[in-house]
């Protein structure tokens, strides 16, 4: 089992056997191997076998492991979250512990939305959910607070930016769940503001912790109108790119932009054809194409 081979531990079954098995584990030191005997006593034995075992020969943590996830077995999330409350009682490593204090406080939190929710639901405060939030991730609880409660104070439970100052969400996490959740909804005014930053002298500008091309390809999955994929297009950084993207996505005019600004008159005279016949976009390359200031590379 050291050497990472499967090994059948079927063999070990009476009680002394299996106190043997669990001592050589420990005396090996090799997390794998306890995890593996771990889980085949947690299977044979009682519990309170296993855990007076575990006890004696010092492996509190393992013993206070095996308890925590016994919650997986309680339906009832009310019951849950007291069992997990008294969970952290239990002898746990300092990281261990940090990780059951989240999840105590998070399953807390769920449950004090889905009440509240339920209830706003039931007096037409709240459209009828489509998600659950009861047992589902942090990042699916954030998800699900900036999908129905985006706009919320700070100060409640269901608030985005609480949830994200409660769980030390990183900046880039909070940001690409909040451009989903508002994307799928199609309120683009969220979106662009998500981008918005404003310099000391009070400018503007669009600033963002994932690449332009990833911010584009999430809003066209969320059937972004063209006027608002053309914003994201034009601020990808490589031309190529750039072009590539705009094609694809038919903002012409950030490809004639482009084609304009590398002054790469073929290209732009090759566009000409793609673009509909007397349409603005022809009229706008014919004028390009004659502009005697322009000095074209080719």
């Amino acid at each position: 089992m050291q050497h990472g081979k499967a090994v059948s531990l079927e063999k070990f079954r009476s009680l002394q056997d299996k106190l043997l098995l669990l001592d050589f584990s420990v005396s090996a030191n090799d997390g794998n191997v306890i995890t593996a005997v771990l889980i085949y006593l947690k299977r044979t034995l009682s519990k309170e076998v296993l855990f007076r075992e575990l006890q004696a020969l010092g492996r509190t943590e393992d013993e206070a492991l095996l308890k925590y996830k016994e919650h997986l077995s309680i339906a009832d999330e009310n019951k849950r979250r007291d069992f997990l409350k008294s969970c952290l009682s239990l002898p746990f490593s300092p990281e261990d512990l940090a990780l059951v204090q989240d999840h105590y406080t998070l399953l807390e939190r769920q449950i004090i939305i889905e009440a509240t929710d339920r209830q706003a639901e039931r007096g037409g405060k709240l459209p009828t959910k489509t998600m659950p939030i009861l047992n589902m991730s942090l990042i699916t609880t954030l998800y699900y607070c900036c999908f129905y409660h985006y706009s919320e104070a700070k100060n409640t439970f269901s608030s985005p930016l609480n949830v994200r100052q409660t769980f030390k969400i990183s900046e880039k996490q909070f940001f690409v769940t909040a451009l989903a959740a508002r994307a799928e909804l199609k309120e683009w005014l969220d979106v662009d503001a998500l981008f918005t930053c404003r310099n000391w002298l009070g400018f503007t500008k669009k600033k963002s912790p994932l690449s332009f091309q990833r911010v584009v390809d999430v809003l066209q999955k969320n059937s972004a109108p063209t006027q608002v994929l053309q914003d994201y297009v034009a601020l990808v950084d490589d031309a190529e790119l750039r072009i590539t993207l705009a094609q694809k996505h038919k903002c012409h005019d950030i490809v004639i932009n482009t084609y304009r600004d590398l002054k790469d008159r073929q290209q732009l005279l090759g566009y000409r054809g793609k673009v509909e016949t007397g349409s603005a976009e022809e009229r706008r390359i014919d004028e390009l194409l004659t502009n005697q200031q322009i000095r074209w590379k080719n």
